[in-house]
């Protein structure tokens, strides 16, 4: 069986004490803007709590920071992620998880997920930073992806590239299905 891990909770705290700071947010004023509770942000702050994806997501958007400056360790020169062991944030909403496996680091503004996602529910995603683009390329199952009023199905193979500042979604068809995700910010 693979080793499921949890969310990088300690990078969590450590970047949204970071990213607040830098922003002269209150804790108060930081919950107020991404719609959490500040007892939430309080505990998530203080490296307790397992954030869901939409979480992460309403405080990366209030912070204006992709949602990868909050998880994303720092990184070696070589850096090899096995299958199974990369940190994963799950749904509230579907059967959908998502992996980080590299964040840009300035010169790239791009970031790289394996989302995983099971037939049941739709994930919808809220907008993203303005300028947001996201592709999709499918690895196993059918997904049906992209803007929240025209998305598009996709089996292996298939790829797409839509507006990530735009409400879009995710599903899965098929059981295990899971794609590579790009997302590319201004």
């Amino acid at each position: 069986m693979k080793r499921t891990p949890e969310p990088p909770i300690a990078t969590i705290a450590a970047a949204l004490k970071r990213e607040r700071e830098r922003a002269g947010l209150s804790l108060a004023e930081l919950a107020r803007r991404a719609g959490v509770a500040k007892s939430t942000l309080s505990q998530l702050e203080a490296g307790s709590g397992n954030p869901s994806v939409e979480t992460l997501w309403s405080l990366g958007n209030a912070l204006d920071v992709p949602l990868s400056r909050l998880i994303e360790p720092p990184a070696p020169k070589v850096r090899v992620i096995r299958a199974g062991e990369n940190p994963r944030v799950t749904s509230e909403q579907a059967f959908y998880t998502g992996s980080l496996l590299t964040a840009g680091d300035g010169r790239a503004r791009r970031d790289v997920y394996i989302i995983e996602s099971e037939p049941g529910a739709v994930r919808r995603a809220e907008p993203h930073l303005p300028g947001t683009v996201e592709h999709a390329i499918v690895a196993f199952g059918r997904v049906r992806i992209g803007p929240a009023d025209e998305p598009v199905e996709l089996n292996p193979g298939d790829y797409v590239s839509y507006p990530g500042d735009a409400p879009h979604v995710y599903e899965g068809l098929e059981p295990g299905s899971w794609a590579v995700l790009i997302m590319e910010h201004p």
